[in-house]
């Protein structure tokens, strides 16, 4: 089973978390509604979102990978209720 931590976004250097909200909001399937966004409005919305509590960064210690998460999902992963995940 996967083991989660939270990581709150203060811990990481600048250069560290604008590469990983980059990383994040170019990956394919990221939906941001009807209008195109440009990288930079998408990492400032994500950047937002953290500070905003809505969004979480989760380091997953198997497979030493960090990820963005909703607030409510990553709090169910931290508890250890992974029922809503499938498995494989």
């Amino acid at each position: 089973m996967a083991q989660f931590i939270e990581v709150p976004p203060q811990r990481l250097d600048n250069d560290t978390l604008q590469a990983l909200l980059e990383e994040y909001a170019s990956r394919d399937g990221t939906d941001y509604g009807e209008r195109e966004c440009s990288l930079e409005q998408k990492v400032e919305s994500l950047l937002g979102m953290i500070e905003a509590r809505e969004l979480s960064i989760l380091f997953d210690l198997e497979s030493e990978q960090c990820d963005l998460l909703p607030m409510e999902e990553a709090r169910k992963l931290l508890e250890g209720d992974d029922s809503h995940v499938s498995q494989a």
